[in-house]
């Protein structure tokens, strides 16, 4: 049987040696996410925070830290969930092979919501100040709830299978919100909340929201679950979980998790925003202060022995990573079968999942062609930028099976490697411009603005890539510290990024480059810290493709428009400089950092972890 609550998923940790307490009093300004983030990177243990000042209720986090900790608490349910999502992309399996999946009916039936309105009683109720007021990073605008289940039904539809469950982020205070009475409710574009609120919107009517937090460690999981169509986030929650989603209606009419540790609701009424933000977010920057919808709350529920659950954002890896790859692990090949000729996609995590998606496809639409280029794949490019959040990734590499049986899309360098290899950058990137990218994402034209860049590689290798640059190279002024990263890309240190300069130096940059034979380097990124960006793949990725917009920031030596196709017979420059209008990037208080390298010394709750 799957876990009834959050506590027995903590007393199941424990003793089994997945969990340690913090027993000192911990601020949840800085200190408690300063706490979290040291233990993630040493792959640590959840941690349950028995003592969080300025609050009654303690506070877990770090549950899903690793993808060993996450299989272990969803050890009975994990395969026949493999095999329910399996089946939901390929329901053929089914009709093959029925004693096989015969299992996977009780499953999915077992998986239906359940009404009980005798949890009812289990509830008492509290204030939004109450709760732990987490910040997770100096410039925060207030404390937020980092781990919800955010519900929501349809107007037209009302129920419980036709609602949603997301994960938005939820501001508790700060800013303009009245205490207790208002906090503010962050969605990006793409998400089901966004067709609630419409639907609500068109009616003149406030939309009902209910925000869980705790419960099941399934729940959660549930909330960031890219389902398949039709399935509902409470059918998965009650199959992952192995215990039915319970729920009932409070007297105001607001959906209640009977499992969840602490339940807030309210409404959002149309039109009604506030300034939200800013917030430490997955790309490793702040998202800024923009409007956002005003949740005007009414009630704030919790159980007699109610435990917060929470994470930290910040730049990848961090929980929300091991989230993606408990993810992978269920849905396996899914997307790939609904999009026909895809092998293989992936959101590069250590570039902030959304800016970069690398993929593999067939290319199969002239085999009687001795030479291979770009087209089935690019087909299946356009596909992707059309399917769900994937549509919100600006770069997209994708390469042909056929080229190499063995190329994965989760090696980073081997299949960078492998595309600059074989791209013609004369006619392989392929742009989308005055478009809509990541919401958290600030290198475009403003909020959501952005565009999309297509690099497509198929057919026999083009080159070798250089891994040392020639003895005479040279660059010109305001460019210097050229760091190979890895083979066939380069990163030089540029000047300050200025508006009314930076088209100026690369032009001097691509006019310097003419006179060089760099046939072998197919890739220059220009950045403000070339040691830091050429230090290793990760933070290669990161910067180049956090920091520039497609259709701004990417040049080449010796370029050309050709009945609107941009090319360039030289190396393609990207400049991933740091422009005015970016974002600031994370950075940790150092104050905060010395308090908790105290706890890991002897005698702290920490020592032997951190």
């Amino acid at each position: 049987m799957g876990y009834k609550n959050l506590a027995d998923c903590i007393a199941d940790l424990e003793k089994n040696g997945h969990l340690i307490r913090i027993k000192e009093e911990v601020d949840p300004y800085l200190e408690m996410a300063a706490i979290h983030l040291r233990v993630y990177e040493k792959q640590g243990p959840a941690l349950l925070f028995e003592n969080v000042k300025g609050s009654k209720f303690p506070a877990v986090s770090n549950l899903f830290g690793t993808l060993e900790r996450s299989k272990f608490m969803f050890r009975d349910s994990l395969p026949k969930v493999e095999q329910l999502v399996g089946l939901r992309s390929d329901p053929i399996k089914a009709l093959k092979n029925p004693l096989k999946y015969a299992g996977s009916a009780l499953t999915a039936l077992s998986a239906l919501p359940l009404k009980q309105s005798l949890f009812k009683s289990t509830f008492q109720k509290t204030t939004i100040s109450a709760l732990p007021q987490i910040v997770n990073w100096p410039m925060d605008g207030g404390p937020f709830i980092t781990m919800p289940q955010v519900f929501t039904e349809d107007i037209d539809k009302p129920g419980v299978m036709n609602g949603n469950l997301g994960m938005y982020r939820i501001q508790l205070a700060g800013n303009d919100y009245i205490t207790d009475k208002e906090i503010g409710l962050h969605y990006q574009i793409h998400r089901g909340i966004g067709v609630h609120q419409t639907k609500a919107n068109a009616k003149g009517q406030p939309l009902k929201v209910s925000i869980f937090v705790g419960g099941p460690p399934s729940h959660p999981l549930a909330a960031v679950m890219p389902l398949p169509e039709g399935l509902s986030e409470l059918t998965f929650a009650g199959a992952m979980g192995n215990r039915r989603f319970r729920y009932f209606y409070d007297e105001e009419g607001f959906c209640i998790s009977a499992d969840a540790d602490f339940v807030i609701t309210g409404t959002v009424y149309p039109k009604e925003n506030k300034p939200e933000g800013p917030f430490g977010d997955h790309l490793g920057y702040y998202s800024l202060t923009h409007p956002f919808p005003l949740m005007k709350v009414h009630n704030v529920y919790h159980k007699k022995n109610a435990v917060w659950s929470f994470t930290v954002v910040g730049r990848p890896p961090q929980e929300d990573t091991s989230f993606g790859a408990l993810i992978h692990e269920i849905t396996g090949s899914a997307i790939p079968k609904e999009i026909s000729g895809l092998k293989e996609v992936n959101a590069v995590d250590a570039a902030g999942v959304h800016p970069l998606l690398f993929a593999i496809g067939s290319e199969r639409y002239t085999p009687y062609l001795k030479d291979r280029k770009p087209q089935e794949i690019l087909t299946i490019a356009n596909h992707i930028l059309g399917k769900n959040q994937l549509s919100l990734a600006k770069y997209l590499f994708i390469a042909a099976r056929e080229d190499d049986e063995n190329l994965s899309t989760n090696h980073i360098e081997h299949f960078l490697h492998h595309m600059l290899e074989r791209i013609d950058l004369k006619k392989d990137l392929h742009f989308h411009t005055n478009t809509t990218i990541d919401t958290l994402d600030y290198s475009g034209e403003g909020l959501n603005a952005g565009s999309k860049v297509v690099f497509a590689a198929a057919g026999e290798k083009k080159r070798d890539l250089i891994t040392s640059l020639p003895a005479n190279f040279s660059l010109p002024e305001g460019f210097n510290t050229p760091k190979m990263a890895i083979p066939g890309v380069l990163v030089i240190k540029g000047n300050d990024y200025q508006y009314d300069s930076a088209k100026t130096q690369i032009e001097s940059l691509k006019s310097h480059l003419k006179s060089e034979d760099l046939s072998s380097l197919p890739l220059i990124v220009v950045c403000d810290d070339a040691e830091f960006t050429a230090a290793n793949i990760n933070n290669l990725v990161w910067v180049t493709f956090t920091r520039s917009n497609p259709a701004t920031d990417i040049d080449g030596a010796n370029d050309f428009t050709t009945n609107k196709h941009w090319g360039c017979n030289g190396p393609l420059i990207i400049d991933a400089r740091k422009k005015p209008h970016h974002a600031p990037e994370l950075i940790k208080d150092p104050t905060v950092e010395k308090k908790i390298d105290r706890m890991g010394e002897k005698g702290g709750s920490l020592c032997g972890v951190i």
